[in-house]
Protein backbone atom coordinates (compact mmCIF):
# COMPACT_ATOMS: atom_id res chain seq x y z
CA UNK A 1 0.00 0.00 0.00
CA UNK A 2 1.26 3.17 -1.07
CA UNK A 3 1.36 6.02 1.61
CA UNK A 4 2.94 9.77 2.17
CA UNK A 5 2.49 11.33 5.41
CA UNK A 6 3.60 14.35 5.75
CA UNK A 7 4.76 15.82 9.11
CA UNK A 8 6.34 19.00 10.40
CA UNK A 9 3.38 21.93 10.07
CA UNK A 10 1.99 23.52 12.69
CA UNK A 11 1.85 27.26 13.89
CA UNK A 12 4.80 30.08 13.14
CA UNK A 13 5.84 33.55 13.81
CA UNK A 14 6.86 35.50 10.59
CA UNK A 15 10.37 35.44 10.04
CA UNK A 16 10.28 31.85 11.48
CA UNK A 17 11.12 28.90 9.75
CA UNK A 18 9.67 25.42 9.84
CA UNK A 19 11.00 21.92 8.71
CA UNK A 20 8.52 19.75 6.69
CA UNK A 21 9.20 16.16 6.23
CA UNK A 22 7.16 13.48 4.23
CA UNK A 23 7.63 9.85 4.57
CA UNK A 24 6.79 7.16 1.85
CA UNK A 25 6.14 3.56 1.71
CA UNK A 26 4.88 1.18 -0.79
CA UNK A 27 6.84 1.91 -4.23
CA UNK A 28 10.40 2.36 -4.92
CA UNK A 29 10.94 6.45 -3.56
CA UNK A 30 14.38 6.63 -5.02
CA UNK A 31 13.06 6.19 -8.78
CA UNK A 32 10.54 8.69 -8.04
CA UNK A 33 10.87 12.24 -8.74
CA UNK A 34 9.29 14.19 -5.79
CA UNK A 35 7.57 17.50 -5.20
CA UNK A 36 6.21 19.64 -2.24
CA UNK A 37 2.63 21.43 -3.06
CA UNK A 38 0.66 23.53 -1.34
CA UNK A 39 -3.18 24.97 -1.46
CA UNK A 40 -4.73 28.39 0.73
CA UNK A 41 -8.34 28.24 1.13
CA UNK A 42 -9.62 29.96 -1.79
CA UNK A 43 -6.24 29.53 -4.13
CA UNK A 44 -5.45 27.82 -6.59
CA UNK A 45 -3.04 24.62 -5.90
CA UNK A 46 0.82 25.48 -6.23
CA UNK A 47 3.82 23.35 -6.57
CA UNK A 48 6.63 24.98 -4.74
CA UNK A 49 9.49 22.73 -5.00
CA UNK A 50 10.83 19.84 -6.89
CA UNK A 51 13.31 17.27 -6.78
CA UNK A 52 14.60 14.98 -9.14
CA UNK A 53 14.60 10.94 -8.25
CA UNK A 54 18.16 11.11 -7.00
CA UNK A 55 18.39 14.45 -6.02
CA UNK A 56 20.96 16.08 -8.52
CA UNK A 57 18.32 18.95 -9.60
CA UNK A 58 16.03 21.04 -7.97
CA UNK A 59 13.34 23.46 -8.94
CA UNK A 60 11.23 26.14 -7.10
CA UNK A 61 8.29 28.92 -7.46
CA UNK A 62 9.63 32.14 -8.01
CA UNK A 63 7.64 32.94 -4.64
CA UNK A 64 9.56 30.52 -2.66
CA UNK A 65 12.91 30.73 -4.45
CA UNK A 66 16.08 31.61 -2.05
CA UNK A 67 13.40 31.15 1.05
CA UNK A 68 12.59 27.40 0.68
CA UNK A 69 15.12 24.31 0.24
CA UNK A 70 14.04 20.81 -0.78
CA UNK A 71 16.13 17.68 -0.39
CA UNK A 72 16.12 14.03 -0.18
CA UNK A 73 17.15 10.95 1.66
CA UNK A 74 16.52 7.69 -0.41
CA UNK A 75 17.59 5.63 2.28
CA UNK A 76 15.12 7.08 4.59
CA UNK A 77 12.66 6.88 1.84
CA UNK A 78 11.77 10.96 2.88
CA UNK A 79 11.75 14.15 1.74
CA UNK A 80 12.05 17.23 3.24
CA UNK A 81 11.48 20.59 3.00
CA UNK A 82 13.06 23.49 4.51
CA UNK A 83 10.69 26.85 5.26
CA UNK A 84 12.92 29.83 6.17
CA UNK A 85 11.86 33.87 6.32
CA UNK A 86 7.85 32.41 6.41
CA UNK A 87 5.31 35.14 5.64
CA UNK A 88 1.79 35.13 5.55
CA UNK A 89 0.99 34.12 2.44
CA UNK A 90 2.76 30.71 3.29
CA UNK A 91 -0.27 29.53 5.30
CA UNK A 92 -1.59 26.63 3.50
CA UNK A 93 -1.64 22.84 3.85
CA UNK A 94 1.36 22.10 2.43
CA UNK A 95 1.38 17.86 0.41
CA UNK A 96 4.46 15.94 -0.96
CA UNK A 97 3.77 14.27 -4.17
CA UNK A 98 5.69 11.26 -5.95
CA UNK A 99 6.03 11.66 -10.23
CA UNK A 100 6.73 8.90 -12.08
CA UNK A 101 10.23 9.83 -13.34
CA UNK A 102 10.49 11.62 -16.80
CA UNK A 103 6.42 11.97 -16.48
CA UNK A 104 6.91 15.91 -15.71
CA UNK A 105 5.78 18.24 -12.62
CA UNK A 106 2.21 18.09 -13.55
CA UNK A 107 0.76 15.12 -13.13
CA UNK A 108 1.88 12.95 -9.63
CA UNK A 109 1.16 9.20 -9.20
CA UNK A 110 1.08 9.35 -5.42
CA UNK A 111 0.29 12.42 -2.94
CA UNK A 112 -0.31 12.58 0.45
CA UNK A 113 -2.74 14.27 2.75
CA UNK A 114 -1.16 17.37 3.32
CA UNK A 115 0.37 19.20 6.90
CA UNK A 116 -1.13 22.54 8.27
CA UNK A 117 1.46 25.72 8.14
CA UNK A 118 -0.22 28.76 9.52
CA UNK A 119 1.75 31.75 9.25
CA UNK A 120 0.68 34.19 12.02
CA UNK A 121 1.73 36.90 14.54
Amino acid sequence: QVQLVESGGGLVHPGGSLRLSCAASGFTFSTYAMSWNRQAPGKEREMVAGITSAGLSMIFADSVKDLFTISRDNDKNTVYLQMNSLRPEDTAVYYCAAHRSGSGWRTSDYRGRGTQVTVSA
